[in-house]
């Protein structure tokens, strides 16, 4: 054996133990509230990740997809044509807000929408919801911050995991979160005139 391999592998036993030592103090579980937002892309991607992780680990799950509405996606396509009885989907909205053009139409859709997180979220059998886009409902006020805020510390079940994605993430969401990733935009194809690619933004 070198003295380079000699090396690395006495840093990898070290690394090891210490890594040991940290695992051993993190025994609890628990249902997390977990936040993607920032201006980058990546944020519905990869809680639909998540959905897919839960599927392959046989956990039931749902999405609540607001503001996205008919907007025909590939992770829609899938989930509901060939995973229907794994994952529960539902679509709240008729569009984008720029598309609608309608306010009290966006507010009312928000809120059938979140009656719906609600139950699927307090149902004991599901284990998993994804709230994709709720931080835009959020921004806009269609949705009250409080009451999403006290529904999720209060009746949310304690072993339940909910995401919430979109930009602008509002600082009550942030502070009760117990996982927070901000995507941050370096680089889009979109500034370069270059339209959304299906199986990449869609």
């Amino acid at each position: 054996m070198d003295d380079v391999t000699a090396r690395h592998n006495e840093k990898m036993r070290k690394l090891k133990k210490a890594r040991d030592r940290l695992m051993a103090t993190k025994t609890e579980k628990k249902g997390l509230i977990v936040v993607h937002t920032g201006n980058g892309k990546g944020k519905s991607s990869s809680g639909f990740g998540m959905i897919m992780r839960c599927i392959g680990h046989g956990i039931p799950c749902a999405v609540v997809q607001f503001i996205k509405g008919t907007w025909t996606t590939g992770e829609k396509e899938l989930l509901r044509n060939r995973f229907a009885e794994e994952c529960k989907f539902v679509v709240s909205g008729e569009g984008f807000t720029w598309e609608t053009q309608d306010r009290e139409a966006d507010v009312a859709a928000a809120e059938a929408g979140w009656e719906q997180a609600k139950a699927l979220i307090l149902d004991p059998e599901i284990q998993f919801v994804l709230l994709d886009e709720i931080n835009i409902a959020l921004r806009y006020d269609y949705l009250d911050i409080d009451t999403v805020v006290d529904f999720l510390l209060h009746e949310k079940p304690e072993m339940t995991h909910v995401v919430l994605t979109g930009r602008n993430a509002k600082p009550e969401l942030i502070e009760i979160a117990d996982l927070v990733t901000e995507m941050t935009l370096v680089k889009h194809p979109f500034k370069d005139g270059i339209v959304a690619q299906k199986g990449v933004e869609f």
